[in-house]
Order: structure tokens, then C-alpha cells, then sequence
């Protein structure tokens, strides 16, 4: 009898190929420069995949609900701007903090209500949302950067040393918990399920008894949650408040979440698939830029993932049928 190779489960076989793909790029950037395989320069890669890693998180979560989120980024520089504000006035750091990262949570549960409850589509509310928050950004920055002191605020950037040599922050861990914590909530929790449930088939969900309206809304506010920690991230990684920052955050985080294996039609990927998402498309942009690339073609190399990455998954969403 001929003996059969075991297939790996869908979401493996989703996290295993950006997986690979992470690996192929940094052995190619490292054998086209000889320091990138450096350990402070890997690590200042890992660093730098903070704020993007979380960003793409709660992308992810909408994504797997055939959603999209436009505005990730940019809810998370007002984040930083009202926690900053707020600071520099008198209030309390853990204050200021929880009330930033509780306006992008109300953000999130303003953009889910708009598309359940009016039944919008998810790309013309976050591209709404995007557009107003921008513009209310600008207004309460009132044209000016705001630097922050408060240990509570910075706490993220704290470094600390493994074997005396590989720089490590708390937002490497935070950013780990989260990662599991939302892996354990999609993989062993009824909402999990339900959250694979509507991003596969809203119709079919809804007649399996899922509360898809209430499902929804609730991805929203954990996606909203998750930009308030990305603003936290940056400040822990620079204590600046600029309404300038994350420009192609956007982008960069709908990237990491395709390129992670996560279909942008719904239902289908796995979140340790969008961290080594977001790596790559960081990895992609330092090899790059160390290679002398300027921004305007790396911002075409980022397009052209995820053009590439939504047609495979396209490909293969078409063979299954």
C-alpha cells in the first residue's frame, strides 16, 4: 500500500509558509549584508516589530471576519496623543493610559456598531473612520509633538539583557501574552469558533444559532482595544506623540495580516501566522532600506505582497471549491 504523507491542518499549513518565508528573507538580507545577522541588529528588527505586530493583531481579528480595518494606525496615534495630553497636564500616568487605550477601544465599538448595526461595509466605515480620525488627530495635536516623562508611559521601552548581549523590552512580552491570549481565545472559547464561523459564512452562521451582530461587535472592541496597546508600544519605543507617526501603518498592518496566511475573504488563518506576518514585512523593510532602497519602493515591494499574498489565497480558495 502506498504510504500517504499526513496533511497538516489548515491553520499549521497557514503559519508554516510565512514562517518559511520569514526564515528564506532574512537569510537572504544576511548573506547580501554581512551584519544583519548581527544580534543587536535582530533584535532592534524584533523592537521594531512591536507597534506593527499589535496593530496587525487586531487587524487579523477583523480580517477573520471578512472584515477590514482602514484606520488601525491611525487610531493608534490618537491614542498616543490623547495619553500624552492628558500626562503633560497633571494626570496620572495609569490614568492617562487606561482613558487612551479606552477612547481607541470606543473607537472599535463605533466602527463595529456602523457595520452591524446599519449594515455598512467594513472598508467604506474604517475608511470613514480613517478619514475623521485623522482629521481629529490633526485638530487636538493643534500642530505640535508632545514628549512624555512618565515611567508608567515609557514602561514598554524598558530594557532589560539576555546573556549580557540580546537587548529585551516588557513590550516583547506583552506583546507575546497577547498573542496567546487571543490564540487561546479563537482556538479554545465558543466565540472563537463563532469568530470563524462569520468571517466563513454570516448566512450559515447566523442559521447555526450564532449571535453574528453581538460576535462582530465584540471583534471590533478587542481590535480597538489592541490599537489603544499599540499606541503604548510606541511610546514605550519613542516617548513622542506625533500626529505625523505610523503613515503607513495602515498598510503595513493589512500586510502583515495577509502575508501572515490569514484570508482577507473570512474564516480562515491563525494568529501566530500574522506575527511572523509582522516580521516580515519589517525584515523586508530594514533589509531594504539597509540595501539602500528608498521609502517610495519599498512602499511598492509592501503593495505587491499583498496583492501577491490575497491572490494566492484567492488561488486557493478557488481549488478547494
Amino acid at each position: 500500500m502506498p504510504v500517504r504523507t499526513p496533511r497538516l491542518p489548515p491553520v499549521r499549513r497557514r503559519t508554516l509558509g510565512p514562517v518559511l518565508a520569514l526564515v528564506v528573507l532574512v537569510v537572504m538580507f544576511g548573506l547580501a549584508r554581512g551584519g544583519f545577522f548581527g544580534v543587536d541588529n535582530l533584535s532592534l528588527i524584533v523592537q521594531q516589530s512591536l507597534v506593527l505586530g499589535t496593530l496587525a493583531l487586531g487587524q487579523a481579528l477583523i480580517i477573520l471576519t471578512a472584515g477590514v480595518d482602514l484606520a488601525c494606525a491611525a487610531v493608534a496615534v490618537l491614542g498616543t496623543l490623547v495619553v500624552a495630553k492628558l500626562a503633560l497636564t497633571g494626570t496620572p500616568g495609569p490614568v492617562a493610559l487606561l482613558v487612551g487605550v479606552l477612547a481607541a477601544a470606543a473607537i472599535g465599538v463605533v466602527a463595529g456598531g456602523l457595520a452591524t448595526g446599519l449594515r455598512l461595509p467594513p472598508f467604506i466605515v474604517t475608511f470613514g473612520m480613517l478619514v475623521v480620525v485623522t482629521a481629529v488627530t490633526r485638530v487636538y495635536a493643534q500642530g505640535r509633538t508632545y514628549s512624555v516623562a512618565d515611567g508608567t508611559l515609557g514602561f514598554l521601552g524598558t530594557t532589560k539583557y539576555l546573556f549580557g548581549r540580546v537587548e529585551l523590552t516588557y513590550g516583547m512580552g506583552l506583546l507575546l501574552v497577547m498573542y496567546v491570549g487571543v490564540w487561546f481565545a479563537l482556538t479554545r472559547t465558543s466565540w472563537g469558533r463563532d469568530v470563524y464561523a462569520v468571517g466563513a459564512d454570516p448566512r450559515s452562521a447566523r442559521h447555526a444559532g450564532v449571535r453574528v451582530r453581538r460576535t462582530t461587535l465584540l471583534v471590533y472592541l478587542v481590535a480597538g482595544f489592541c490599537y489603544g496597546i499599540a499606541a503604548w508600544q510606541a511610546l514605550g519605543r519613542v516617548p513622542i506623540a506625533d500626529p505625523a507617526a505610523l503613515p503607513l501603518g495602515n498598510l503595513d498592518a493589512i500586510a502583515a495580516v495577509v502575508a501572515g496566511g490569514v484570508s482577507l475573504f473570512g474564516g480562515r488563518g491563525g494568529v501566530f501566522g500574522v506575527l511572523a506576518g509582522a516580521l516580515l514585512v519589517v525584515v523586508l523593510r530594514t533589509g531594504l532600506a539597509q540595501s539602500g532602497v528608498d521609502t517610495p519602493y519599498q512602499d511598492i515591494v509592501i503593495g505587491v505582497l499583498v496583492i501577491a499574498a490575497v491572490a494566492v489565497d484567492r488561488y486557493s480558495l478557488g481549488r478547494q471549491r
